[in-house]
């Protein structure tokens, strides 16, 4: 079946104030970054809790399966039971896992901690869907974009937050804080949020069932999808391996240098509410075409980034941040083509939407990953530069057809 604007759901007042925005948007970020505390603290956990060498990658891995399993499993359920109470249950889960994960003695706990706290970080995207609902067709990108700003900030702040508290006190106090904003979240979300109950009368196996049906029968979806798996590929291989190479004996930065070196890149984030208002002007496919060539030209300044001076650290960065606002301007744009197709689907296609470039980013991880210990920055970078120069190709067929 392929999924229609014709399907319609009576759901919540058509409108959502500035106020209500800035919370979904400040409740997003702050669930997100959960996600990506662990990656600075990899080795710090890894040395108190006694992983293994070769086990520290799991640290990071846990959790980001977790999420994963969590975009097919549970944030379908958005469109089967009542949002307000879904999103609590999940970051009050979340608080719980936090506090667990430095409470626990073994590795193995830990790694069970982590997969729940990525299992329950997907609460945010029940959250996007739930602001998409509450927003006028006509402002709905443009809310989305808001929304998304905020998430995309909490992912790039996360890593500098963590890094910071964790060299001024430990490792523990960053995931000990991190519960407590949990739980006034919580609180704020259960006093604020209006609930939002679906219309749909299927089981949970039959809204399983049909996410198979959405992904073979809508083809935007998939073009969608398939776009922003390429560029959140190339954002996953920048900032896997940028660290590595500012950390190097090219730039020599320190850790708290490297967290500035992010804070920077977080820049990128005011593209979404620009993002949002270009796709609620129908002018989704231009700004498509513009995010793609900014993921290419990113790259492409990477390779003049060649000793360790200023002028090199500046063209980095300027890098990362082009990088990032294509990525997040091709992710909203995605976000509104696919949240216009159905009202009573919209959390099932977001799950497949998050899923599927959730994957090219894992795999973009994977190969920067490689790609550096193999032919180190330069070789890094024409890797990355596959990334959107293949989006881009798949997209001009669109654009004939």
């Amino acid at each position: 079946m392929t999924v229609s604007t014709a399907t319609r759901e009576t759901t919540i007042d058509h409108g959502i104030s500035p106020w209500m925005t800035f919370l979904l948007a400040a409740a997003c970020g702050l669930v997100a970054a959960n996600l990506y505390y662990s990656q600075p603290l990899a080795g710090p956990i890894s040395t108190t809790l006694g992983f293994s060498p070769a086990a520290t990658g799991l640290i990071v891995t846990l959790t980001q399966i977790g999420y994963g399993l969590g975009l097919l499993l549970i944030v379908p359920l958005g469109d089967l039971l009542e949002n307000r109470r879904l999103v609590l249950t999940l970051i009050v889960i979340s608080a719980v896992a936090l506090l667990a994960a430095p409470a626990s003695g073994t590795p193995g706990l830990f790694l069970l901690a982590s997969l729940c706290i990525g299992l329950a970080s997907v609460a945010v995207q029940v959250l996007v869907p739930y602001a998409a609902h509450m927003a006028p067709d006509a402002r709905r990108g443009q809310v989305v974009g808001n929304v998304m700003s905020g998430l995309l900030c909490g992912i790039m702040l996360a890593r500098p937050f963590a890094s910071f508290i964790a060299e001024a006190s430990s490792w523990h106090v960053v995931y000990v804080v991190s519960a407590a904003i949990m739980v006034l979240l919580a609180v704020v979300l259960r006093i604020t949020l209006p609930k939002r109950v679906p219309h749909t009368r299927l089981s949970y196996a039959e809204l399983l069932a049909s996410m198979g049906r959405l992904a073979l029968y809508t083809p935007i979806l998939q073009r969608r999808a398939i776009y922003q798996a390429c560029m959140f590929g190339a954002f996953s291989l920048f900032w896997t391996t940028t660290p590595l190479l500012l950390a190097g004996p090219q730039f020599n930065m320190s850790q708290n240098g490297i967290a500035l070196f992010a804070l920077a890149g977080a820049a990128g984030a005011i593209a979404s509410p620009i993002a949002g208002r270009l796709a609620d002007r129908g002018l989704t496919k231009r700004a498509t075409a513009l995010a793609m060539t900014l993921g290419v030209i990113s790259f492409l300044m990477g390779h003049l980034v060649n000793d360790g001076s200023a002028l090199s650290l500046g063209l980095l960065t300027l890098s990362a941040i082009l990088l990032d606002f294509g990525v997040t301007t091709n992710l909203v744009c995605g976000q509104r083509a696919i949240y216009a197709l159905s009202a009573e689907h919209r959390s099932r296609l977001n799950g497949l939407y998050m899923a599927t470039f959730f994957a090219g980013g894992a795999f973009g991880s994977a190969i920067g990953g490689w790609a550096y210990a193999s032919g180190g920055w330069s070789f890094t970078a024409w890797i990355g530069f596959c990334f959107p120069a293949v989006a881009l190709l798949i997209f001009a067929t669109e654009r004939r057809h």
